[in-house]
């Protein structure tokens, strides 16, 4: 009797990807930063007194990350008082677009039940 061969192989989650959305959806700011940006507001400053609760410390970890994993860019303006500005990058949004469709299957998943 012959034996069936295997065709496919375990699937696991893509490491890199997986990652980052893991760690984005950790940061409790990530999304409010991403809605802050989308109404034009780019610069720390004026992000930290737009939104209640976000500290200066825990905004600049959650914007050194995002520049990390490239979803968004810093620009440093050399100026004196110095300015720096955030935008979202290409790649970022691409992934922006991924975490919308993620909240629009948790609404769904919400109507179910």
């Amino acid at each position: 009797m012959k034996t069936q061969e295997k065709y496919f192989s375990r699937k696991s989650a893509p490491e890199r990807s997986a990652r980052m959305v893991e760690t984005i959806f950790g940061c409790k700011w990530s999304l409010t930063v991403y809605q802050l940006l989308a109404n034009g507001i780019n610069r720390p400053g004026e992000m930290v007194r737009s939104v209640e609760g976000l500290t200066t410390k825990v905004l600049n970890e959650c914007l050194k990350r995002n520049v990390q994993f490239g979803i968004l860019e810093r620009i440093t303006y050399n100026e004196v008082p110095p300015r720096v500005e955030y935008t979202v990058t290409t790649f970022g949004t691409k992934f922006i677009r991924i975490l919308d469709e993620l909240e629009k299957l948790q609404s769904d998943i919400e109507c179910d039940v």
